[in-house]
């Protein structure tokens, strides 16, 4: 277990954020909470938590957790309510309403669980009116991370009355008009480009959902291609990566593209990812240049650096991951040559189709 903050949040409109947008704002109620059954947590919105802090303004106390496995429940809690999210970038914020960012949580951008642990946190107005002068926190709330694949929101447990208002208020929004689904399902879609790929590619995650934005086409088309033609792109697109980082001659990593065409399991260094960037960052013989990546690409990071993907996403057992994987991290390092890289995919597997999307 690691804990991130234990202290104390400055509660505002009754609500706090968690956010995990490069320009959090955090949503709505009604946005974040349309089609939710779990009132005090609003996750309709991708990669964004609306909580409830019970207290309109004040002082309350929070712990963030960041978990292993699901944690065991303290039975002092008295409302305990879960959701999926899944993190949009490497940093996930928490903030109080109206205010700047209140400490960070590290997650990868994979499924995660949330649980949001309440107590002491009906609302009075003796509370309401002397909150603001009492020595202490009024309430005190736990989040509490760790991965774990999606599931449907869950009250697991509802003692308070301020919970019992809040779950009543969220389950009476009107419905979404008919065709449209829940709120979170048109975020979901929204967040693939307007709409769903295939459920393997939603299973792939990250790497499918960096092409969005990139080449929302190209990413159906790579789906639709039989895996022989999703193994060759795999190995092609690694390949394309090394050059452009300059690494394809280097001779521990010359064994490894050879390996990957023939389909054999990747020699040492690759075989273990600690030693091979391990490898990488002792080997003098590399020049480390900047990329040229557009904003997607945080802190401008090293171009070589992030060809290493390219190579163990290709190397996926799955054709369709392996291809994602291995083509994403290509254009990564691409930089904003981006589109002439998928240019040049289409010409090399015409399977693909030809068309380009409007940068």
């Amino acid at each position: 277990m690691r804990r991130v903050y234990s202290g104390e949040l400055a509660a505002a409109h009754g609500w706090f954020h968690v956010d995990s947008h490069r320009r959090p704002l955090g949503p709505g109620p009604a946005k974040a909470c349309a089609g939710d059954v779990d009132g005090p947590c609003g996750a309709a919105v991708p990669g964004r938590l609306l909580l409830g802090a019970g207290l309109r303004t004040g002082r309350v106390g929070l712990t963030v957790e960041v978990h292993g496995a699901a944690p065991p429940l303290d039975d002092d809690w008295e409302d305990v309510v879960e959701a999926s999210f899944r993190p949009v970038s490497p940093s996930t914020a928490v903030l109080p309403c109206g205010h700047g960012v209140l400490c960070e949580v590290d997650l990868p951008p994979a499924d995660h669980r949330v649980r949001c642990c309440g107590r002491g946190t009906d609302r009075t107005e003796e509370t309401e009116f002397t909150a603001a002068g009492v020595a202490g926190p009024v309430g005190h709330y736990l989040l509490q991370f760790w991965p774990a694949p999606p599931a449907a929101d869950r009250v697991v447990r509802q003692t308070s009355r301020g919970a019992e208002v809040r779950h009543r208020h969220e389950r009476s929004l009107p419905p979404p008009p008919p065709g449209q689904g829940t709120a979170r399902d048109r975020a979901e879609t929204l967040s693939w480009g307007g709409r769903l790929p295939s459920p393997r590619v939603r299973e792939v995650g990250g790497d499918a959902r960096g092409l969005v934005p990139l080449d929302r086409e190209l990413l159906d088309a790579v789906d639709a291609v039989c895996p022989a033609t999703q193994r060759s792109l795999a190995r092609w697109a690694a390949h394309r990566a090394f050059t452009a980082a300059g690494l394809d001659d280097v001779d521990w990593i010359t064994p490894a593209l050879a390996a990957l065409d023939r389909g054999e399991p990747l020699p040492a260094p690759f075989d273990d990812p600690r030693r091979a960037w391990e490898r990488f960052f002792t080997d003098d013989r590399i020049t480390r240049t900047p990329s040229d990546a557009s904003d997607g690409c945080h802190g401008n990071p090293l171009r070589q650096a992030m060809a290493m993907p390219a190579l163990r996403a290709a190397a996926e057992p799955d054709p369709l991951r392996a291809a994602l994987g291995a083509l994403f991290a290509a254009a990564v390092t691409h930089g904003i040559d981006y589109p002439a890289l998928f240019a040049e995919a289409r010409r090399e597997f015409p399977a693909l189709g030809r068309g380009v999307r409007p940068r």
